[in-house]
């Protein structure tokens, strides 16, 4: 929990630089690229967390991998978290660099989980109608869980809407049980 906090000043400290520096858009590319690499390359972020491996050989390895290929300011602050012992954070100050990202642009979150999968229309249509309860551009997904049997699960930030069958039957399961006891007392 601690270390996500310093992630998430860390990452914001990122975002007001790159938000400074007029950079945001390809900052945002280079941690992109950044976290796909190290999620493709466990040994990358075992290497990096690696308390035996010398900062200067983290950079060196950082450098060869993304020199040319991300802007100068993504790679000084690898260079930074670095020097001050932190790179075991990196990672995880990367994924929370998407999440200051999408609170800065206003962008939600949010995903829909149905048996199924849904239609483009469907899609749409839930898309419209999380719009008109969330400011922000609606950036969602939509995943499949046949246990559900059917009906869906909204989830829109920290907020959840279960509509599941599998939940009602649950629901009904519970009031069936209780009743089925209530009366043999």
């Amino acid at each position: 929990m601690a270390e996500s906090k310093v992630s998430a000043r860390y990452a914001k400290s990122l975002l007001d630089l790159a938000i400074e520096q007029n950079s945001l858009e390809e900052v945002k590319k280079d941690m992109s690229l950044f976290y796909d690499t190290l999620a493709a390359h466990p040994q990358l972020r075992a290497v990096l967390s690696s308390p035996v491996i010398d900062g200067d050989d983290k950079q060196g390895i950082l450098h060869k991998l993304f020199e040319g290929k991300i802007n100068k300011l993504s790679l000084a602050f690898f260079d930074i978290m670095i020097r001050k012992n932190r790179e075991v954070l990196l990672y995880d100050t990367a994924k929370q660099f998407f999440e200051q990202y999408n609170k800065y642009k206003g962008i939600v979150k949010a995903s829909v989980v149905s048996a199924s999968a849904l239609t483009g229309e469907q899609l749409e249509k839930i898309g419209t109608i999380i719009k008109q309860i969330t400011p922000g551009e609606v950036q969602l997904e939509n995943k499949i869980d046949t246990s559900l049997i059917g009906g869906f699960i909204l989830n829109v930030g920290d907020k959840q809407y279960d509509a599941s069958i599998a939940r009602k039957l649950g629901v009904l399961k519970q009031e069936l049980t209780s009743r089925f006891y209530e009366s043999k007392i």
